[in-house]
């Protein structure tokens, strides 16, 4: 069982920047791929960015690429997602999830963590 609880959403203004973190309760580095995913109010959960587990892939939505970054650290457990030049269409709940390889399904969920982006 794998639990992981984001943190770092918050407001901000369009054109600001966050990093949200997502924390795990074992050893991220026990071949689990790690993605962010988000879910805007009224709409369905869209896929983000993924990163391998060893950090040595990733996968960006085409609407994210260039402006947000994933990252991982496994001796803290721990996956970033680094978000620049946000936008108002960026407010969402953002989750992160873990999965046993990049292409494979997610099987682990957290909390998820609110992102505002006033304009």
């Amino acid at each position: 069982q794998v639990q992981l609880v984001e943190s770092g959403g918050g407001l901000v203004q369009a054109g600001g920047s966050l990093r949200l973190s997502c924390a795990a309760s074992v050893r991220t580095s026990r071949n689990y791929a790690m993605g962010w995913f988000r879910q805007a109010p009224g709409k369905e959960r869209e896929f983000g960015v993924a990163i391998s587990w060893t950090g040595g892939s990733t996968d960006y939505a085409d609407s994210v690429r260039g402006r947000f970054t994933i990252s991982r650290d496994n001796a803290k457990n721990t996956v970033y997602l680094q978000m620049h030049s946000l936008k108002p269409e960026n407010t969402a709940i953002y989750y992160c999830a873990a999965a046993r390889n990049l292409a494979g399904e997610y099987s682990y969920w957290g909390q998820g963590t609110q992102v505002t982006v006033s304009s």
